[in-house]
């Protein structure tokens, strides 16, 4: 029995003193909890497969903040942050808490950023074993002889089996995603996916790190070089955070969710929550090889009469995952702590076909392409989406930002700035036409554009400007055929391509008309030039 074990906490300042519940319990024993509750069963690799139910990805329309004194100001209300009252939250609080009377569940202290400086305590209260394995997998974990709080900062209730009355309750549907940054609590209900815990804290701490530390919070994943060189990569889901940050000749710190603070960067989380679909050995053998006994894989199948996964299979959905403790990751960093950056990229899957597979950006166009967040959804990652649908994601995380967009991208444009940060956008998506005639950007030559930045291979190439865009793009890359470096080579029709990357900026500055009043003119001089088509 470990020390922080025999500590088990009273859990009083919930108003559930008399709940019945399970604390700090190892992976073994969860999962022989979930086994015994019929939860999952355990795939070949020994990872703990499980179905989420009704819903397999987040649901955004259905995530809340409390608006209150603290929020009413500061927070950038929306379709992105939407408004619920105090009386609806103290309603849905004590219909929970009156729920779980005579229920038993699963209690776990953890807590979130790697730097002790900036780090945040979590309860998190679970009604299903697999939860907390979740939970244990990526927040970070206590060691054994630490002392925990008696109460932590936040607590996070997560009971797929409530669910809410939109007519009494001020919820939209029966499932839910709360937030009170007041009282420091968020309600989860009628959804098991687990990537509603996940990404509940990360918008705590996009409140309160730049709010109330002036740290920046990101959308990334990093890594670092043998000689300390540290590289983030931003992208909304499906771009290739978690995929290109695990490269076996970087230390890897974290796979999406990180704070840039005075001299350092640091993970938010101490695991990671990667995509499964298509997952082989040979394209990604570092996740694959993740996936061992006190991992957690989601709505994946097997094939017939076996426990072997075929992640090829996306009947359930096209989202599945696995979530996975860092040091499943052999080169993982732990403590997730290391120095400012010396090259940042931005990850878009470009569904129209148009943006170069990589190109260096000036400050300007950092801060447009920041601001912008371009991508396109990929498929099954938000209920509904089933094909790439074209994005515009403020700061490649717009779904998770409590403050105004302009609050980050202030903050990242000081810090490039002071730190003289080389910034590359690079297309993870189509080459050679448009989603449904082009075809994906190879891994591989993703790869190796990206180790040439790392490396300096690309400082003294001789680069050509993109004539919509303006970006820098490399003639000649090791490892990558030169007609792919420059996106009009790879079409057949090169008046096509022209319309369609005339469409595609159209559709950027279309967008960037909501931040224009707060653009400065150096983030102007990063817009695109529209090209005058031939009628």
């Amino acid at each position: 029995m470990t020390k922080y074990r025999n500590q088990k906490p009273q859990l009083d300042y919930l108003g559930l003193s008399a709940l019945e519940f399970k604390y700090q319990l190892s992976v073994p024993e969860l999962v022989e909890e979930a086994i015994k509750n019929g939860e999952g069963t355990l795939a070949d690799s020994g990872a703990l497969a499980v179905d989420t139910g009704k819903f397999k990805g987040r649901s955004p329309k259905d995530r809340f903040i409390v608006d209150d004194d603290l929020t009413r100001e500061t927070v950038w209300w929306g379709d992105v942050n939407i408004k619920i009252s105090e009386h609806y939250f103290d309603v849905l609080y004590q219909k929970m808490v009156a729920f779980l009377e005579g229920k038993q569940v699963y209690v776990r202290d953890a807590y979130a950023c790697a730097n002790k400086n900036y780090a945040t305590s979590i309860r998190v209260v679970t009604e299903h074993a697999f939860q907390n394995i979740f939970a244990n997998n990526l927040f970070l974990r206590y060691n054994e002889e630490e002392e925990l709080p008696e109460q932590p900062e936040w607590t996070i209730i997560a009971i797929p089996s409530f669910l809410a009355n939109p007519s009494t309750d001020g919820t939209r549907q029966e499932n839910f995603s709360i937030l009170n940054f007041s009282k420091k609590i968020i309600l989860i209900g009628g959804t098991a996916y687990t990537g509603e815990i996940k990404k509940g804290i990360f918008s705590v701490l996009n409140f309160v790190l730049p709010h109330q530390k002036n740290t920046l919070s990101m959308h990334c994943s990093a890594n670092v070089g043998k000689d300390g060189d540290s590289a983030v990569f931003f992208g909304l889901s499906g771009t290739g955070k978690t995929t290109l940050s695990a490269d076996p000749n970087r230390a890897l710190v974290g796979d999406d969710e990180h704070g840039w603070g005075e001299g350092t960067i640091f993970n938010f989380e101490g695991g990671c929550y990667a995509k499964c679909v298509d997952l082989t050995a040979e394209k990604e053998p570092q996740i694959f090889n993740a996936i061992k006994f006190g991992a957690l894989l989601e709505n994946i199948n097997y094939f017939p009469h076996s426990r072997n996964v075929d992640f090829s299979n996306i009947d359930k959905t096209e989202n599945t995952r696995v979530a996975y403790p860092l040091h499943h990751i052999s080169n993982a960093m732990e403590p997730s702590v290391a120095p400012v950056p010396k090259n940042i990229f931005f990850l878009t899957a470009d569904a129209f076909g148009v943006l170069p597979p990589i190109a260096k950006l000036t400050p300007g166009q950092a801060m447009f392409h920041f601001i912008s967040g371009y991508t396109a959804k990929v498929a099954g990652t938000e209920t509904g989406v089933t094909e790439p649908q074209l994005t515009f994601s403020a700061c490649f995380g717009k779904a998770f930002l409590p403050l105004h967009p302009t609050a980050y991208a202030k903050l990242l444009g000081e810090k490039m700035k002071k730190h003289q940060v080389n910034v590359w956008l690079v297309n993870t998506g189509w080459s050679g036409g448009p989603y449904g005639i082009g075809s994906r950007m190879k891994l591989a030559y993703t790869r190796a554009m990206i180790t040439a930045a790392l490396n300096g291979d690309l400082e003294n190439a001789t680069f050509v400007n993109h004539p919509i865009f303006g970006l820098a793009m490399p003639v000649s890359c090791a490892n990558v055929p030169s007609e792919v470096l420059n996106p009009r080579n790879t079409w057949s029709d090169a008046t096509a391509y022209d319309a369609k990357a005339n469409e595609l900026a159209k559709a950027f500055l279309n967008n960037f008309e909501d931040f224009t009043e707060f653009a400065d003119e150096e983030m102007k001089k990063g817009m695109p030039q529209l090209k005058e088509m031939a009628v």
